[in-house]
């Protein structure tokens, strides 16, 4: 096969010629290099107007004001939910599709996400470095840490907007909208029945086996 540019050959013979500082860590392409050393000289020159957050590149920093301006344009042509970012309505299509890529090689239980797969290795591990500074208690996972603590402060600062029911993480209030809308993501594919919670079912699930 012939090449017409030398990122691609570099690319099929898993070369990264771009290196920083003289260290092992290369790129494929110059471009990358420059935005990965723009992140130890601190150049983020677009900065958000509304929270004041700054960004190397200009893709990500438009990405971000999506969080201010409530702009979702990604939909799922399944359900109609809409996302700010593609790689979410990704991840989420794989509720619908039920494609699970992310396999553990210990047990090989697979996930629809990798970060699920990170947290589900640290289950063969038993490595759960994030402990609480009030009752000892430790965690796998700093945003489990950061729920954990709102026990000992009784901070819920996760509310609905139709009920005004308050939770202290963002996934719980996530999985109890879902009583309003009426949306059940989890579908059997054995009776077609429909689930809101991914607990309820697992738990259907059993029935069938």
């Amino acid at each position: 096969k012939a090449f017409q540019k030398d990122t691609v050959f570099v690319n099929h013979m898993e070369e990264k010629p771009y290196k920083w500082n003289g260290s092992e860590i290369a790129f494929l392409q110059m471009s990358d290099l420059t935005v990965h050393q723009t992140s130890h000289m601190e150049m983020k020159p677009y900065e958000c107007s509304e929270c004041g957050k700054s960004f190397c590149k200009k893709s990500k920093f438009i990405i971000h004001q999506r969080a201010h301006t409530g702009e979702k344009p990604y939909n799922c042509e399944e359900c109609g939910k809409a996302f700010i970012h593609d790689s979410q309505l990704q991840e989420h299509q794989r509720i619908h599709t039920g494609e699970k890529p992310f396999k553990c090689d210990i047990c090989g239980k697979s996930f629809r996400v990798r970060s699920r797969l990170n947290r589900h290795s640290m289950v063969h591990t038993a490595e759960k470095p994030f402990r609480c500074d009030t009752c000892d208690k430790s965690f796998r996972q700093r945003s489990a840490l950061n729920s954990h603590r709102m026990i000992h402060t009784g901070e819920k600062p996760y509310k609905c907007e139709d009920c005004g029911k308050c939770f202290t993480c963002s996934s719980n209030l996530r999985i109890h909208q879902r009583v309003h809308t009426g949306e059940k993501p989890y579908k059997c594919e054995e009776c077609g029945k429909c689930f809101i919670q991914p607990s309820q079912f697992q738990a259907h699930r059993r029935i069938h086996t």
